[in-house]
């Protein structure tokens, strides 16, 4: 990789990425990984919940950061100046916060017409539950994905904040960004972009849906055919407490799976689901005689599709990989590669995550607001220290 030049399928792009946590610096990211010039506006002391220092939060990569205390009438015009020279706009408070700064959806179109405004919420703008707190956990409660992962008999496992912020929000607030962009380049007109975490994780499962109709899903944990249920799409615990993960659902994998244990079973019977049980058991009882690295080395080269279960930092190592530069570690901070790649521009490494104001003299200039009555007023902030992404 290369140090980020700004290149990509989204040069030229401006995006103005308003505070928030989570899903929209996500979403901010991810533009900005695509080459979108990507400003985070973030309020005076305002850090979140993140435990570490602001320059280590790898979801603010590749952007620049400004401080404005939008709370003060002249950051709010400055702001809303900015707006006129931005292509989309993305913030993630609750329903009504931006309208009551004055930075809402209506006020931003009036200064530009063409702009995408982005909302990333987690029960949506409106509903019975739009104007309570909540968190990934209890947004993919409510849709019936929670429900759906864990063993059978046990309790629903939770599967990081991967399936609801970042899967159901995030990157469908990219989706419908790209979209509405498409549009307001045919047509000259913006508009608000939607993006919740329960209308993206109830999509997500459009599939288990389908599976619903067809009477062979059952809504119960640990007994179907992607959930851990069937035994040839399942974890099993290796000698040594390592795992190994098969996914061999089709016959010609399922046969090179048992081929490789060693194990006899009936391959006629891979899908009687009276014969799972003991299947499991011979299955399992295989695995724990050998350890992941030697039933790795068993598996390696073959279609059983069998892989060993890795921590984040053996997966960095792991060769394939590594062979994609598929996580990274720059300046000390450990990371993903961006995706998806685009063969027309060369892979960039993201400059590394600003700290708040880091930016905020030389991006308020460049967007045409005069940046020095809003420092000296208190309204804009600058973080004097050395910046680090030259």
């Amino acid at each position: 990789m290369t140090h980020s030049t700004g290149k990509g399928p989204l040069a030229g792009v401006k995006v103005l990425e308003v505070g928030g946590m989570g899903p929209a610096p996500f979403a901010g990211m991810t533009l900005a990984d695509m080459g979108a010039e990507v400003v985070r506006v973030e309020r005076p002391g305002g850090l979140g919940v993140f435990p570490g220092k602001p320059e280590q939060d790898v979801l603010n990569r590749g952007k620049r950061g400004v401080i404005l205390d939008l709370k003060r009438p002249e950051a709010v015009e400055a702001l809303l100046e900015m707006v006129e020279r931005a292509d989309v706009l993305i913030e993630g408070h609750r329903p009504g916060v931006a309208e009551r700064l004055g930075i809402g959806p209506e006020e931003c179109r009036v200064h530009n017409p063409k702009l995408v405004y982005g909302r990333m919420t987690g029960w949506g703008q409106e509903g019975p539950l739009a104007q309570t707190a909540g968190h990934d956990l209890t947004y993919i409660a409510i849709t019936g994905a929670l429900h759906a992962i864990g063993q059978a008999g046990g309790p629903p496992q939770i599967p990081l904040n991967i399936v609801g912020d970042y899967g159901g929000g995030g990157m469908y607030l990219v989706a419908g960004v790209l979209a509405a962009l498409r549009e307001a380049a045919l047509t000259g007109l913006g508009q608000v972009v939607d993006a919740a975490i329960v209308d993206g994780v109830a999509h997500l499962l459009a599939a288990t849906h389908a599976l619903v109709n067809t009477g062979t899903w059952a809504e119960k944990r640990g007994v179907n055919l992607l959930d851990g249920g069937a035994p040839f799409y399942s974890v099993y615990e290796t000698a040594g407490g390592r795992h190994m993960a098969v996914g061999a659902i089709e016959a010609k994998f399922y046969a090179q799976l048992v081929a490789r244990l060693g194990i006899t079973v009936d391959l006629k019977q891979q899908n009687d689901r009276a014969t799972w049980a003991g299947t499991r058991k011979a299955i399992a009882e295989a695995f724990g005689a050998r350890t992941q690295a030697e039933w790795t080395a068993v598996f390696e080269g073959t279609d059983a599709c069998v892989s060993p279960v890795l921590t984040m930092h053996e997966a960095a190592e792991h060769p394939h990989m590594k062979d994609r530069g598929a996580v990274f570690t720059r300046d000390g901070l450990f990371q993903p590669a961006p995706a998806p790649r685009f063969p027309a521009h060369p892979a960039v490494v993201p400059t590394a995550p600003p700290t708040p104001g880091l930016h905020t003299r030389e991006v308020i200039s460049e967007w045409g607001v005069d940046p020095e009555p809003l420092l000296a007023s208190g309204a804009a902030e600058q973080d004097e220290s050395e910046n680090r992404d030259d």
